[in-house]
């Protein structure tokens, strides 16, 4: 494993662990592959561990792990602030008690104001106390680094880096983002300020490996460096000196391993010409096939009227990028055919969604043209079909 240095010299490893997609097991994290998996990577060399709030189960998950294993101290623990839920000064103690609790310890190592997307969420911040609060936390010891996590454009971006004296910061940021949200003149802009960048979203929630179109995937495979698409996405990020730590939401063994190796061997600098070229041409294949860029972060959940936001977005991109057939497949199994309906035709355009969504996607539009995509007549019958059938089958079995 390699490193690289925070602002206060500190080491960090430049592979982190993003723990908002541990396996679940029925409606809880599977605690005991997520352990085998997390010290896989803890004995790799990894050293940054990155959570929240709001990703279900994942303190808790985490503390437990960490605890079992006595590796408190030989780790650094990032999470973050729910300040969408801060409405006071009393909240900002009430939240980080309960993830101390949580995470079983006294202390965080890194801690991020959470998904901040314009100036007027910091401002909503500083007007409850919270620069105080950071220098009561620092000075007591509680919080070691403060920063903030980033979904937003780059001109509010870089007014909120250059309103505080950030430790740290995180974004989301990789080969087809390199433009949109902070986006590299944000990030070059923190590296100018000696403020370390954490990056978020380095494969788009899985799209650059498991939804590239087959065309993207043909130019990886015929390239003779013989990485996998992932490897390609990170060493892009690694070949960055800007960049401090990448993290990777690792669910497998598997995962681990491949993203170990990568951030062991990759040095800043050493992309080529010809592979930046490569890179142009993964990006255009991409871009004719995608049909909006969702992530799956989820942020835009719950829906007031049950629609499957995320859910119906990746099916439709799946449409595109793989094969119709498949995603009106997915569509119908995922969504479709669920106890509780979640489909498109549901949303009311109350907005709450477009208010979160960190790629400012029109959702509203976009899962009007999603569900005539998805649910032609003949799939639309047949869905409607199996739901009658499936469900009317269940309640006949209860009496």
């Amino acid at each position: 494993m390699q490193y690289r240095k925070d602002k206060n010299g500190n080491e960090l490893s430049m592979l982190g662990y993003g723990c908002m997609r541990f396996t679940k097991k029925g409606n809880s994290i599977d605690i005991d592959k997520a352990e085998k998996e997390i010290m896989a990577a803890f004995e790799a060399g990894v050293n940054y561990y990155d959570t929240a709030y709001i990703y279900p189960g994942s303190e808790a998950a985490l503390g437990e792990i960490v605890e079992r294993n006595g590796i408190r101290d030989k780790i650094n623990i990032a999470t973050k602030l729910p300040q969408y839920l801060i409405k006071n000064r009393k909240g900002l103690d009430k939240y980080f008690d309960e993830e101390l609790s949580r995470l079983r310890t006294d202390h965080v190592d890194y801690y991020l104001m959470h998904h901040l997307t314009d100036v007027e969420m910091w401002e909503k911040l500083k007007a409850v106390g919270i620069l105080e609060w950071i220098e009561e936390k620092k000075k007591s010891g509680q919080v070691r680094n403060i920063g903030f996590s980033y979904h937003g454009n780059t001109d509010n971006f870089i007014t909120i880096l250059n309103d505080f004296d950030w430790d740290f910061c995180q974004v989301q940021y990789n080969y087809l983002d390199e433009v949109t949200q902070a986006g590299v003149k944000g990030v070059k802009a923190a590296a100018e300020k000696g403020v370390p960048v954490v990056i978020m979203e380095p494969l788009r929630g899985g799209k650059l490996v498991g939804m590239l179109p087959e065309k993207a995937k043909k130019i990886f495979a015929d390239s003779d460096r013989g990485w996998t698409p992932a490897e390609w996405a990170f060493r892009w990020l690694y070949n960055q000196s800007e960049v401090t730590v990448v993290l990777s939401g690792m669910n497998s063994l598997e995962m681990v391993q491949e993203n170990c190796k990568t951030a062991s061997d990759m040095q800043a600098g050493t992309l080529t010409d010809k592979d930046f070229e490569l890179l142009e041409e993964v990006k255009k294949a991409i871009k004719e096939k995608e049909k909006v860029g969702c992530t799956g972060c989820r942020y835009c959940m719950p829906c007031p009227k049950g629609v499957d936001i995320p859910g119906t977005f990746a099916c439709w991109n799946t449409m595109y990028t793989e094969k119709k057939k498949e995603g009106r497949f997915q569509y119908a199994q995922t969504v479709g055919l669920t106890k509780e309906p979640a489909f498109a035709t549901q949303c009311v355009e109350c907005g709450k969604c477009e208010q979160h969504c960190p790629q400012s996607i029109p959702i509203r539009e976009m899962l009007k043209k999603a569900d005539k995509d998805l649910r032609p007549l003949g799939y639309k019958i047949g869905i409607n079909v199996a739901r009658k059938y499936m469900f009317r089958k269940k309640k006949k079995k209860t009496q």
